[in-house]
């Protein structure tokens, strides 16, 4: 399957989820005509969410049930340029996850020659609507079972 990463075995079968593709916008240049640095956080996150929808644990539905996933820090390597028109890959990855915070690793590539444009970090937390700190271990069992399981096969 191309485009596709397996990221755990399941009893039914293999589950996979497909790459994050971004095409670089004119808009998202700057003055030298390359791809502005924000803009591979705001691609990361958009990836990111992305990765969520596709295993069942959309943002969207978590805000729902009054669960909100601050971002606690982000960091950005940059490699090479990106350029309009270009289109990248972005594929994230949860690297640590315990119901009280979690940490993604992002690896950004050229689609058409493989080339490493980027490579990302994020870390985030979980709170209540009031803005406390939250275990989904504690509150949200099926959701912690989804992440625990996902973040430890995606590797």
């Amino acid at each position: 399957m191309a485009n596709e990463v397996k990221i755990f075995e399941a009893s039914d079968g293999n589950i996979f989820i497909h790459p994050y593709e971004h095409n670089a916008k004119y808009y998202e240049t700057d003055q030298m005509g390359i791809i502005h640095h924000s803009n591979y956080i705001r691609w990361m996150e958009e990836a990111r969410l992305d990765l969520m929808e596709q295993v069942g644990l959309s943002y969207k539905e978590m805000e729902a049930m009054e669960i909100i996933s601050p971002v606690l820090s982000v960091s950005c390597e940059y490699h090479s340029m990106t350029h309009f028109a270009d289109t990248v890959i972005i594929e994230p990855k949860i690297t640590k996850y315990n119901g009280i915070k979690m940490e993604f690793e992002y690896r950004i590539t050229d689609k058409e020659t493989g080339e490493l444009r980027a490579t990302g970090r994020s870390s985030h937390c979980f709170l209540n609507r009031s803005g406390k700190p939250i275990s989904l271990k504690r509150s949200y069992p099926e959701i912690d079972t989804k992440f625990f399981e996902f973040g430890n096969n995606n590797h």
